[in-house]
């Protein structure tokens, strides 16, 4: 069942079918539940130690204020870049590759189409939330696309914030691997 994400008197709707979170994984439900922890601590830990230039940006990709937009905006090609927070190092801001927003009429999917780490997944709309959540899998260029639940050490949740018809962030708490937080900060 999709619920549609009320802001005033505006609406979007994901159209994802399953309840999020209940419908993933025991673990992936914890790192949801540790969201708040997990990004607070790591935003801190960002900001202790990444250098000055690396800070602005990231206080820039945090910055803005929740909207909506409907699927069919937000379908289309993406500049997305990846920020690691927390964990191996600090702060880590990597360049810009190309993400697809796909819109099929079940939902909307992600997909990260270059550079050699890549990501897919669906976004679900969400009771009374300013975001959409997110379901989604990791996997290395070359290897053959991952969809949610193939392999648990894969496996990526977290929340989409729509900043505008030019910006988004997806927020990722506990990675598997690097890093506490990552946020993929999407752009037209």
């Amino acid at each position: 069942m999709a619920f549609a994400i009320v802001i005033g008197a505006s609406c979007t709707t994901a159209y994802a079918d399953g309840t999020f979170p209940t419908s993933l994984a025991t673990e992936d439900q914890q790192r949801l539940e540790a969201f708040e922890t997990a990004r607070a601590e790591a935003i801190a830990e960002a900001r202790t130690g990444g250098s000055p230039e690396d800070v602005s940006v990231l206080d820039e990709v945090l910055s803005g204020r929740p909207t909506t937009m409907t699927p069919a905006e937000m379908a289309g090609i993406w500049r997305c870049r990846t920020i690691k927070l927390g964990g191996l190092l600090p702060l880590t801001i990597y360049r810009d590759f190309k993400c697809r927003i796909t819109d099929d009429g079940a939902g909307l999917r992600l997909e990260k189409l270059t550079g050699s780490q890549r990501t897919g997944g669906t976004f679900y709309d969400l009771a009374d939330e300013t975001r959409l959540g997110y379901a989604g899998a990791g996997w290395v260029a070359g290897e053959a696309p991952m969809r949610y639940g193939t392999d648990p050490e894969r496996n990526q949740v977290g929340y989409l914030v729509v900043l505008g018809p030019e910006r988004m962030r997806l927020e990722l708490p506990l990675p598997q691997f690097e890093s506490k937080f990552d946020i993929l900060d999407l752009r037209r």
